[in-house]
């Protein structure tokens, strides 16, 4: 699996989502995990979006 593909991503924000969850975690380090898992998140949606337009083209062109 190659490290910047789109499981690894949603991996990524799962496991920040993880941190999150633990309640000895300072203000701080809260804030830059959650500013992180959006960052993932938001790269993992573009991702999803630009399959879902390669896939419409496909079939755009099959038709």
């Amino acid at each position: 699996m190659k490290k910047d593909d789109f499981e690894s991503r949603l991996e990524k924000a799962k496991a920040i989502l993880e941190k999150l969850m633990d309640p000895e975690i300072t203000l701080s380090d809260s804030l830059k995990a959650y500013e992180e898992g959006m960052k993932e998140l938001k790269i993992a949606q573009k991702m999803l979006e630009d399959a879902q337009l390669k896939v419409a083209q496909v079939r755009s062109e099959e038709a």
